[in-house]
């Protein structure tokens, strides 16, 4: 999936299902408080970004926890990058406490732009690992409204 502009809102859909329901789960969730950070008023920011951050931190934990609990090849180049997120969130925090709300657009968008490609290359991969060590096999996800190309 190729990446959305940066003036779009992040909203679910299907597209972004990966067949993992506790992964899929937090998913929702993350583009709910990123799409709530990306319209808020400059008197939200603060509140808003502070539950990106606490978001960010229960998702990752989460995902870093299923790679390392079942051996995920994987997981180093996952962890690092979800590291790298989590950093860019404290210094854009930062920024916000000494009164600069550009960083903190900057960051809502960014997280907006970066997430489906994140889903679909790192995510993915992890759903169907954790479906294959619990059921011997990758997921069936039915998609609505996605168009499939070959």
């Amino acid at each position: 999936m190729g990446a959305i502009e940066s003036d779009q809102p992040l909203v679910w859909s299907d597209r972004l299902l990966l067949g993992h329901s506790p992964m899929d789960a937090t998913h929702r969730e993350f583009v709910e408080v990123v799409g709530l950070l990306q319209a808020s008023a400059d008197h939200e920011l603060a509140d808003r970004l502070e539950s990106v951050l606490a978001h960010l931190e229960r998702h990752f934990r989460e995902e870093d926890t299923w790679m390392r609990d079942t051996n995920y090849p994987a997981t180093d180049c996952h962890i690092d990058e979800h590291a790298a997120v989590r950093a860019s969130g404290q210094d854009v925090k930062q920024a916000l406490a000494g009164g600069n709300s550009e960083p903190c657009r900057r960051y809502a968008d960014e997280l907006a732009k970066w997430f489906p490609g994140h889903a679909d290359y790192l995510d993915a991969p992890l759903a169907q690992w954790l479906s294959k060590k619990r059921f011997g096999g990758t997921p069936v996800v039915i998609k609505r409204g996605v168009a499939h190309s070959a």
